[in-house]
């Protein structure tokens, strides 16, 4: 009895190691734009200056915030973008303060929170977990995306593949 709740414990202590965040500080995936405002208003690090940091798209009439976190000297965010999409924040993308942090300590950081990443590349690093999709990009960019979303995204995209794209994935499959 007691290593089933040994092994219960362990599991489920072992949970929150692989369970990504859904955003940073106040701001997070799914929020829709008041809500995303008002947390941002309320957390300087973010360095949100009101409405004149929001922008329509108008080809698909999305919103995008974007703000400046460096004119605070507390702050260890540069720019950040705010994408919606449905009139739902789905990706957030926080530039990192090169000054204050480095791409190894910020790296290091999320293994030992969320494991491995599932991705590693030159250019980027990703974890996901079904829900969250979190990559750490060079040179100092982290980023969070509705995974939800943007495979609904993706998929309702109906851009078609170049020739050229489409000759290089049959040179793949040849291979």
């Amino acid at each position: 009895m007691k290593k089933v709740f040994a092994l219960f414990a362990f599991v489920f202590l072992c949970i929150p190691l692989f369970s990504l965040p859904n955003g940073y500080s106040s701001a997070k995936l799914g929020m829709d734009i008041d809500s995303l405002k008002e947390a941002l208003k309320n957390d300087h690090q973010f360095g949100y200056r009101g409405d004149r940091d929001v922008s329509l798209s108008p080809s698909d009439g999305q919103f995008l915030i974007e703000t400046d976190g460096s004119q605070y000297g507390f702050s260890f965010l540069g720019r950040c973008w705010f994408q919606f999409a449905n009139d739902k924040l789905y990706i957030i993308t926080l530039n990192l303060d090169k000054s204050k942090l480095d791409h190894y300590s910020v790296f290091s950081k999320l293994c030992e929170k969320y494991g491995k990443p599932d991705e590693l590349s030159p250019k980027k690093s990703v974890w996901r977990d079904g829900d969250v999709i979190l990559s750490l990009e060079k040179p100092l960019t982290l980023k969070y995306t509705d995974a939800k979303a943007f495979d609904s995204k993706k998929e309702s995209s109906n851009v078609e593949k170049t020739s050229a794209e489409k000759a290089r994935d049959d040179f793949l499959d040849s291979l």
